[in-house]
């Protein structure tokens, strides 16, 4: 829950629970090290300050997205059937889950799922994921952000190693980038390049 927090928009009521993060973070030797940066920067400066860098950070651009599936199918149509899943995820927990107007996705949202509601399917999504935790890691750690902390300790709860680097991401993933397929026929002469006559 203190990852899903300390990753979420830094609302008020984010804000108001840091001295809760800290409190709770200091009864588990060992993890305050991972938190104590972002919850640092999330208590520095004023709020609005704190929500325009974050905007900055994870809104504005597609290099830390905290939608797990854009980095599995990018903006493909298949991305509708995948988020499909995490909804009926959520039903089978028989949970009302309130997205927010996120996307069922939302990596602060599957953490919540995983800590309040159903610890084991949470968990599964985030193993079934974890390439695109791994992707999501490397961006923020190769950009000095501190949150490259928490997805580091969010990895180290999953099972196996986490990869060096993004060729070992892909090859973890057993694929390359995202393609659209849908609708389209292999070789279909009409989508070749044309040739001058």
């Amino acid at each position: 829950m203190a990852a899903s927090w300390c990753l979420s928009y830094p609302d008020d009521a984010v804000l108001e629970r840091l001295p809760l993060i800290r409190s709770v973070l200091a009864g588990h030797p060992g993890t305050v090290q991972d938190f104590e940066p972002v919850l640092t920067l999330l208590g520095s400066g004023r709020p609005l300050e704190v929500q325009a860098r974050y905007v900055q950070e994870f809104d504005l651009g597609k290099r830390h997205a905290l939608h797990l599936s854009y980095w599995t199918d990018g903006d493909t149509r298949r991305r509708g059937q995948v988020l499909g899943a995490f909804k009926q995820v959520y039903r089978r927990s028989e949970f009302l889950v309130d997205t927010h107007g996120e996307l069922p996705d939302y990596l602060p949202m599957v953490l919540e799922f995983a800590a309040c509601v159903d610890l084991d399917a949470g968990r599964e999504l985030l193993i079934k994921y974890r390439p695109s935790l791994e992707m999501l890691r490397l961006g923020l750690l190769d950009d000095k952000l501190p949150h490259s902390l928490i997805l580091r300790a969010i990895c180290d709860t999953l099972p196996g190693k986490s990869p060096a680097d993004q060729q070992a991401v892909m090859k973890m993933a057993g694929y390359g980038p995202p393609t659209e397929s849908v609708g389209l026929e292999p070789y279909d002469p009409r989508l070749l390049p044309l040739a001058r006559s």
